[in-house]
C-alpha cells in the first residue's frame, strides 16, 4: 500500500496489491483522472493517459489552445460551465447569482491511517498502519472557499473511500445546492450497471442495465435511503461473472437522501457520482463554517461480483460496525409480534418466553405495545413509559422476570414518530415535519419528529435512556415505519429549509451515538419497516438490521441474496417464522425456513406453544445446530452460488477464514416433475484439503473435486420429501 507523488508531472498514484487510482493536476490547476482499476506499476510519469485533442463546437480553457477543454477530460470532483456541459460533481451559488467556480490545487497532505467524520458514520481504521490518506487542498480564491477532497486507500481490501469537505473563509456567504461525495470519470461505457431496487417486502432485488447513452441513475428523496432503491451501485464488465471479470461498486455510508447515477457522454466515457440527492438540499455557509459530504466506499475487484461482495463484507464487518458486539456472537432471540401484534399482557409473554428458553433460545424480545396507550397503532408513539395494563410491574418487572429465567431481554422503540393520540404531541404538536398552512399526510396514523432539532433529540434520548438504565435490557429494536412528507421545520427560517433532511439523518446518528455510547453492552439492531433504512450509515451504529418484513423463506432467498451484494450476512436479521406466512401466504418446511435463516442473525418470530411436538423437536435441533455453526456463518467468507433470480434453485455457503470447514445452503423453490440430476459445485475451499460431508466419515472428498466436479444433489436428502420448498444444509470439515 502507498501513495506517491510524482512531484515533476505532477501525479498522485494510490495503489495496493489489488487496484490503482491515479489523479493529475491539470495545466488548469485542476484534478484530472488518468487511471482506476487493477493494480498497475508505479513509474515517474503516466502523463500518456492524459488524452486531449481538438473537437468541433467544444469550448476551450485556454486562449491558443484548441486540444484542452474540460467536455472531454476525466476529472476528479468536476464543477459545471467552464467549458464541461456535463453533470457537476457540486454546486454553489454566490451572492451575485453566479454557480461558476473555479477550485484549483494549492497544497496536498499525505498520512497514515484516517480520519474521523464528525457527526457522521464511516469506514475507520484501528492503527494507523491499515491505510494512508491523500487530502488535496484546493481553493477558489474568488469566493474565498477551500474544498478538500480526501482519499483514504486500505492495506487489506481493494477499496478506496472518498469524500469532500467544503470551508468558507469569506465575509459574506455561500450556497452548496450540491455537494456529491465522490465522482469517478472512467474511459468507456462497456459496463452493466447493477443495483438494488424494491419496495416493502420485496427489498434490495438485483437489477442489471446496460449502460447507454444518457443518465442512469437510482435515488431516494423519502427521508431515508429507501427500500426503493438500495445506496449502492455497481458498474460490471458484460461477462463479469460471480467469480470472473471486473467489476467496481460504489456505497454510500448514509441513511437519507440520495443520489447515484452514471452519465455516459456521445463520446463514450462514463461517469459515476453519488452523494447527497440535490432535490431538497440547500447549505447556506458563512464565515469559518464548513459542510462535510458523507463517505462513500469505492471497491474494485477483478474476481467477478463474489470478489466485491466479499471485500465490503470484510470490510463492513470489521471496520465499519464498531463497538462491543462487532466480532462476539450474537445471541438467538425470540420476537413476539407475529405471535401476538398488539394483543398481549404479562402472563403470554412470560409463557412464550418459558418455551423459548426451554427449547434453547437466549434473548426475548418484547416488540411494538408495550407502553402508552398502544393497543393499536393509532395511539401511543413517543410515550415511551410502560402501559401498566398490559404490563403491571412495567419494563424493569418484565425484564427482571425473564433475565430470572435464564435469558436475556430485548424491547422494541420507534423513537423517530409520534402519534397525534399521545401525550407528546398533545404537549408538543410543533415537534412533527410539517408545512405551515398545508395539509400533513400520514402513514400508518404516524408522524416524523423534527429531529433536525437538539431539543427533540435530546427529549427522545432521555426518555429511552431512562428505560435503559432502570431495566435489565440487553438488546434495542430501532424502528422507523414510514418516510417524510411535507418536509418543513417550523425551527428554521426560510433560507435554512434545505438543511432539514440533511440535519435530521444527523439528528438520527446523534441519538444512535448518544445511546451506545452511555449503553456498550445492549446490541442494537436497527429496522425500518423492514428493510427502509438498510444502509451502511445504520450498520456504522447497529451491527445488525432487520433485513425485510417478509419473513417467507422462499423471499428470502431473494432478498438476502441481494442484499449480500454489499452487506455481511453477520447483520441480516433472519428469523424463523410462522406459516402460512403472513406476507404472501405461503406454507414453507420449517426446515426450509431455519436453512434460510441460518445465513443471517438467526431468531424465531412465531408462537411456540402452537407448535406440534414434531416441530418443537425441529426446533431444538436447529438452535443446537446454530450454536455450533454461528461463529463460523458470522465469520466466515460468504459465496454465492446459484441464483434464485435466474433458477429455480439457490445456493450459497460459508467458508472459514482457515478453510478447515464450510457450511453449504441447497434450495429448490419449486419441484419438477421428472427432473434431471444436480450437481452442486462449490467455491473457496483448500483444493488440497480432504474434507467430510455431514460429519459422514466414511468417505473424503478433495477441496478441487468438491469445487470442480460438485456435489450430487441427493433428492432424498432434501427435506419435506423433496417437495415445493425444500432444501439441504451440507456442512464440511476438514478431515
Amino acid at each position: 500500500m502507498a501513495i506517491e507523488f510524482n512531484e515533476k508531472t505532477k501525479e498522485f498514484h494510490l495503489y495496493n496489491n489489488d487496484l490503482s487510482y491515479i489523479i493529475k493536476i491539470l495545466s488548469n490547476n485542476q484534478l484530472g483522472n488518468l487511471y482506476y482499476g487493477n493494480r498497475i506499476h508505479h513509474k515517474e510519469s503516466f502523463s500518456y493517459l492524459l488524452e486531449r485533442g481538438w473537437r468541433s463546437l467544444a469550448a476551450y480553457v485556454f486562449e491558443g489552445d484548441t486540444n484542452f477543454s474540460l467536455q472531454y477530460t476525466k476529472q476528479e470532483y468536476p464543477s459545471y460551465g467552464t467549458t464541461d456541459f456535463r453533470y457537476p460533481a457540486f454546486e454553489i451559488k454566490q451572492s451575485n447569482g453566479s454557480k461558476i467556480t473555479n477550485f484549483e490545487y494549492v497544497d496536498h497532505n499525505i498520512f497514515n491511517g484516517k480520519k474521523k467524520l464528525s457527526g457522521l458514520p464511516a469506514t475507520y481504521v484501528e492503527n494507523e498502519k491499515e491505510a494512508q490518506t491523500l487530502e488535496i487542498i484546493l481553493y477558489d480564491c474568488v469566493i474565498k472557499t477551500k474544498l478538500v477532497l480526501s482519499y483514504t486507500i486500505y492495506e487489506e481490501f481493494p477499496v478506496i473511500t472518498r469524500n469532500a469537505k467544503f470551508i468558507y473563509e469569506g465575509n459574506e456567504e455561500i450556497t452548496l445546492t450540491k455537494a456529491m461525495s465522490c465522482s469517478v470519470d472512467l474511459p468507456d461505457y462497456d459496463y452493466e450497471m447493477v443495483h438494488l431496487a424494491g419496495a416493502w417486502s420485496r427489498e434490495r432485488h438485483i437489477k442489471i442495465r446496460k449502460l447507454e447513452q444518457g443518465v442512469q441513475s437510482i435515488y431516494s428523496l423519502r427521508g431515508a435511503s429507501s427500500a426503493e432503491h438500495n445506496p449502492f451501485i455497481a458498474l460490471k464488465r458484460p461477462n463479469t461473472t460471480e467469480f470472473e471479470g471486473e467489476v467496481y461498486g460504489f456505497s454510500f455510508v448514509y441513511s437519507g437522501n440520495f443520489l447515484g447515477e452514471v452519465l455516459v457522454d456521445t463520446h463514450n466515457t462514463s461517469r459515476v457520482m453519488m452523494g447527497i440527492h440535490p432535490n431538497m438540499f440547500e447549505w447556506i455557509l458563512h464565515r469559518n463554517e464548513t459542510f462535510q459530504t458523507p463517505e462513500v466506499v469505492m471497491a474494485y475487484s477483478n474476481k467477478g461480483l463474489n470478489g466485491m461482495s466479499q471485500a465490503y463484507h470484510k470490510l463492513y464487518r470489521t471496520r465499519l460496525a464498531r463497538g462491543y458486539w462487532r466480532d462476539r456472537i450474537r445471541p438467538i432471540l425470540m420476537n413476539n409480534w407475529e405471535a401476538t401484534s398488539f394483543d398481549f399482557n404479562e402472563s403470554k409473554i412470560l409463557k412464550i418466553a418459558k418455551t423459548a428458553k426451554e427449547i434453547g433460545i437466549e434473548l426475548f424480545v418484547l416488540d411494538d405495545g408495550w407502553f402508552g396507550k398502544r393497543d393499536d397503532d393509532k395511539a401511543g408513539l413517543g410515550d415511551w413509559y410502560a402501559n401498566t395494563k398490559k404490563l403491571p410491574d412495567g419494563i424493569v418487572g418484565l425484564s427482571k422476570k425473564i433475565e430470572d429465567m435464564g435469558m436475556k431481554f430485548g424491547l422494541w422503540f420507534e423513537p423517530e414518530m409520534v402519534n397525534k393520540d399521545s401525550d407528546l404531541y398533545r404537549a408538543h404538536p410543533d415537534w412533527i415535519i410539517h408545512t405551515p398552512n398545508r395539509k400533513t399526510s400520514h402513514c400508518r396514523n404516524q408522524y416524523v419528529l423534527d429531529f433536525s432539532r437538539k431539543e427533540v433529540v435530546d427529549y427522545i434520548y432521555k426518555a429511552m435512556s431512562k428505560i435503559l438504565r432502570e431495566a435489565s435490557i440487553s438488546y434495542v429494536k430501532w424502528d422507523m415505519n414510514r418516510y417524510m412528507t411535507e418536509c418543513y421545520s417550523v425551527a428554521k427560517n426560510a433560507e435554512s429549509q434545505g438543511r432539514v433532511m440533511h440535519e435530521y439523518i444527523l439528528g438520527v446518528y446523534d441519538l444512535y451515538e448518544k445511546l451506545t455510547t452511555e449503553f456498550p453492552y445492549i446490541l442494537f439492531e436497527s429496522c425500518a419497516s423492514g428493510g427502509a433504512r438498510f444502509d451502511p450509515g445504520i450498520l456504522y451504529y447497529a451491527p445488525q438490521g432487520w433485513t425485510s418484513d417478509d419473513t417467507d423463506a422462499v423471499e428470502r432467498m431473494k432478498i438476502q441474496y441481494g442484499t449480500s451484494y454489499v452487506y455481511p450476512i453477520s447483520c441480516m436479521g433472519a428469523h424463523v417464522s410462522e406459516v402460512p406466512n403472513q406476507q404472501v401466504f405461503r406454507t414453507t418446511p420449517i426446515e426450509t425456513r431455519a436453512n434460510v435463516a441460518y445465513f443471517g442473525a438467526f431468531g424465531y418470530e412465531l408462537d411456540l406453544n402452537t407448535l406440534s411436538d414434531e416441530e418443537k423437536e425441529s426446533v431444538r435441533k436447529q438452535v443446537k445446530f446454530i450454536k455450533d455453526k454461528r461463529e463460523l456463518i458470522q465469520k466466515g467468507t460468504f459465496y454465492r452460488l446459484l441464483n434464485p433470480f435466474e433458477n429455480n434453485v439457490a445456493a450459497w455457503m460459508v467458508v472459514s477464514e482457515d478453510k478447515s470447514e464450510a457450511i453449504v445452503g441447497y434450495y429448490k423453490i419449486l419441484n419438477v416433475v421428472n427432473d434431471g440430476f444436480k450437481r452442486l459445485k462449490l467455491e473457496g475451499l483448500e483444493k488440497d484439503k480432504a474434507y467430510y460431508i455431514n460429519e459422514e466419515r466414511k468417505e473424503k472428498f478433495f477441496g478441487d473435486e468438491l469445487m470442480y466436479a460438485g456435489i450430487p444433489v441427493k433428492p432424498e436428502l432434501l427435506c419435506g420429501n423433496g417437495g415445493d420448498f425444500t432444501s439441504v444444509i451440507y456442512y464440511l470439515k476438514e478431515a
